[in-house]
């Protein structure tokens, strides 16, 4: 058999007599049918016995009169009884080899211009919408392993579906009792689940453990049973473990299509119930609402996406896409209707790019892509979450530490100029030396002219002779201010944390930048018993000596 392919695929092969002109015209006839009616990828054509997969929609028909004739399309070979029609760049199928796509298969990819493009790329959108959802939730609930016990669980109710099947006298490849069979399985792993939770004095992550590895070993087992059966053909159960996804057909974009549509409404109607249970479980029990029931539920949902996902993207890889999504929207809100939004979101763009490389590079499995698309995207949220990305996280430690150390500076110039001051007198702004600040703080010199540039900048400092700085107008208001809840939280620190009056600076220089207008209002009640003399008005007393912080 010689196999041949036109800009990228192409095989035709027809058995029938060398000399029959009829063969000839038997294939031009299929090649302009197929050229002009049949344009989707994978598509298949029943003529006479003979089955011919068109794989390129614009391979040309030849002439059955250019036998032997130079023909810029291909030629025609005949040997032994068979007529081989090799495309012109004709690769065997054994060729590994990547070709890189051209312009135009890139363009039809992102029109969907084909069918088969069409429902897979609807297919996977439609279950990563589902799958962000519910996994959302999960996530919440601190359960997102939950959906990898449920994925594995199913492969033993498939296996044992199929046997089923076959001994009721069927093929055992009808897709609605395996998916059935599925169901039960995921079910009775988050019975196992549950029972080993609430029966034993194991934890949930050890329960999940053994039902992942119990269930998913019983799986591997049938299946090894089912290849040595005397009836039935187990060829093809091995997807509902890796998927296969560029073989979706309509039936499963419309089962995955009502299953988002369900998810998402079971959702939206139980949205304050499921976010009660995620976020306290013990006092949305204390209010009545029905947790275990709301938890079954929840798991229902996980059991119906992960099932109707196994077409799709296999059980190994469900798990990313309940996992994944949820995670990477974590990183851009706190709110939980924008995290489940942009959750689905992630989930059906990581379909959508997933599907559509898949479709441009035909030999890169489309259900490994879809994940791979999620951690991308994964990726960057860890980065650049506009809420708890490392980007966001880093530039705001950063600012924060330059304001706490400014306000350390401007502290230690107004207790410097607490000490020349007289006991009922104001402080007053005065020239302080740079080895004073330098002691005060233990600085490097590095930072400390860090330091002193930004509070230049922001004319809250200015520089006297050498190596002496003055506090501004400006900068005495805010060192007063500084000064004050600090000493304020000291007070805090002694009257209701019961740490020693030697030993709460340092505690307060850790907690006292996050002070808000409430808790500073709380505080200045302490003041009211007279406990602590003020060197000026509003403003406490250090609690402990001030050459403790010298």
């Amino acid at each position: 058999m010689i196999v041949g392919r036109s800009a990228g695929i192409v095989l035709i092969v027809l058995a029938t007599t060398a000399g029959e002109a009829s063969a000839w015209n038997g294939v031009a006839g299929i090649m302009q049918k197929a050229s002009e009616s049949t344009r989707c990828l994978g598509a298949r054509l029943q003529v006479s016995g003979v089955r011919l997969r068109m794989l390129n929609p614009e391979l040309r028909t030849l002439d059955p009169r250019s036998r032997g004739s130079s023909n810029p399309n291909g030629h025609l070979s005949s040997r032994s009884h068979r007529l081989v029609l090799v495309a012109k760049g004709a690769r065997t199928l054994t060729d590994s080899r990547m070709t890189v796509p051209t312009a135009h298969q890139v363009w039809r990819v992102i029109t969907l211009h084909d069918y088969n493009t069409r429902v897979v790329v609807i297919g996977t959108m439609l279950l990563g919408v589902a799958s962000g959802t519910v996994g959302t939730f999960m996530l919440l609930r601190k359960r997102a392993l939950v959906s990898d016990a449920i994925s594995h669980a199913t492969l033993p109710g498939i296996a044992i579906g199929f046997m089923v099947m076959v001994a009721m006298g069927g093929d055992g490849k009808f897709l609605p009792g395996l998916l059935l069979a599925a169901v039960v399985a995921a079910v009775a792993g988050v019975g196992s689940v549950l029972c080993i939770r609430h029966l034993t004095r194991l934890k949930e992550d050890a329960a999940m453990g053994i039902v992942l590895s119990v269930y998913f070993g019983l799986g591997v087992c049938l299946l090894g049973v089912i290849q040595k059966m005397a009836k039935g053909n187990a060829a093809g159960l091995e997807s509902f473990i890796y998927g296969r996804t560029a073989s979706m057909v309509m039936q499963d974009a419309v089962l995955i299509g009502l299953a988002a549509v369900f998810v998402m409404i079971v959702s939206l109607l139980l949205l304050k119930e499921f976010t009660l249970v995620c976020f306290d479980q013990a006092y949305a029990g204390a209010q009545g609402w029905p947790t275990a029931a709301l938890d079954i539920a929840m798991m229902i949902l996980v059991v119906v996406v992960t099932v109707v996902g196994l077409q799709a993207v296999g059980l190994i890889l469900v798990v990313a896409l309940l996992i994944i999504p949820p995670s990477a929207a974590r990183f851009w809100t706190d709110e939980l209707t924008k995290l489940l939004a942009i959750s689905a979101v992630f989930g059906a763009i990581s379909g959508l790019v997933g599907s559509g490389v898949s479709a441009v590079v035909p030999k890169l499995p489309a259900g490994a892509i879809i994940v791979t698309v999620a951690s991308m995207l994964f990726a960057v949220s860890l980065l650049f979450g506009a809420r708890r990305g490392v980007l966001r996280r880093v530039i705001e430690y950063g600012l924060l530490r330059r304001r706490v150390a400014l306000q350390h500076l401007l502290r230690a110039m107004y207790e410097r100029y607490e000490k020349t001051a007289g006991r009922d007198e104001l402080p007053r702004a005065e020239p302080v030396p740079w080895p004073y600040l330098l002691k005060h703080r233990s600085w490097t010199t590095r930072r400390l002219a860090q330091i002193l540039r930004s509070a230049q900048r922001k004319k809250l400092l200015t520089m006297h002779g050498d190596g002496h700085w003055q506090l501004t107008e400006l900068g005495l208001r805010n060192a007063a201010r500084i000064t004050r809840n600090h000493r304020l939280w000291e007070i805090y620190l002694i009257t209701h944390a019961d740490i020693a009056p030697s030993h709460v600076d340092r505690d307060a220089d850790m907690v006292e930048h996050i002070l808000g207008w409430e808790l500073v209002r709380r505080l200045e009640v302490l003041l009211q018993d007279g406990r602590y003399r003020t060197t000026a008005p509003q403003i406490p007393a250090s609690p402990h000596a001030m050459e403790a912080s010298s």
